[in-house]
């Protein structure tokens, strides 16, 4: 059995993650924004160790990168990113479709109807919010049943990474709209038990750049027109 030191500092690491996951969500820490890890340590009330261990994770998910001068930096999110994200995205929910494929059943389809109505009042009642939950829902109906744990995780931690960079404060209303439109096209497919099918509308419409491109220039701005960032961490 580990003794008890291991699991408080695994704890500890685990909360300060959340933590600083939570202020990039909300925007408390912006992209740009640069570190202090001695200040940060004290601010939380922890030692170095859980901090540089969180720090780490955050690191190898793509949100920070520690330097050994310049201490640790928010990423920022460029287009290149967006796109390298989408393409990861598709192909391995792409793969996660047809491998779960056979275990979509009934009850499967149901639930997926059932969380695109939802979608559709979320948006009708501007919360976009709402929508988000709903959504990641929806394709965590055929990630959960992939059996590929790793896919998931790689999945998830991007998801994080391109919509939770923060967590913008408006939404584009047209590229929801025209979401739905697309979780509908997509669970017909699946219907017809059309798995080829299924899977290639994931990877080369749902989660195409090129597809997706005139709505992600405008919900993701500062990506699409570097430099335009205003003191307040706004676009013009």
């Amino acid at each position: 059995m580990p003794d008890k030191p291991a699991i408080t500092i695994k704890s500890l690491k685990e909360q300060v993650y959340e933590y600083l996951r939570e202020q990039l969500r909300t925007g408390k820490i912006l992209p740009g924004s640069a570190l202090n890890l001695d200040e940060t340590s004290r601010k939380l009330g922890v030692s170095r160790t859980p901090l540089r261990d969180a720090l780490l994770q955050l690191e190898m998910e793509g949100f920070v990168t520690i330097h050994a001068r310049r201490g640790i930096v928010v990423n920022s999110l460029s287009l290149q990113d967006i796109q390298s994200g989408y393409e990861v995205i598709g192909a391995l929910e792409s793969t996660a479709l047809r491998q779960a494929f056979s275990q979509i059943g009934a009850a499967e389809i149901k639930a997926m109807e059932d969380l695109i109505e939802e979608m559709k009042k979320a948006i009708e009642a501007d919360d976009f919010d709402l929508y988000y939950e709903k959504n990641l829902a929806l394709h965590d109906v055929y990630l959960k049943l992939c059996g590929n744990e790793p896919l998931v995780r790689i999945v998830t931690t991007m998801k994080k990474r391109l919509y939770d960079f923060p967590r913008q404060r408006g939404y584009v209303k047209e590229w929801e709209l025209a979401s739905i439109v697309e979780h509908t096209e997509l669970l017909n497919l699946i219907r017809q038990r059309k798995i080829v099918e299924a899977a290639a509308f994931i990877r080369d419409v749902h989660w195409s750049f090129e597809v997706q491109k005139k709505f992600i220039t405008l919900y993701y701005a500062d990506a699409a027109n570097p430099g335009t960032r205003s003191k307040d961490g706004r676009t013009p």
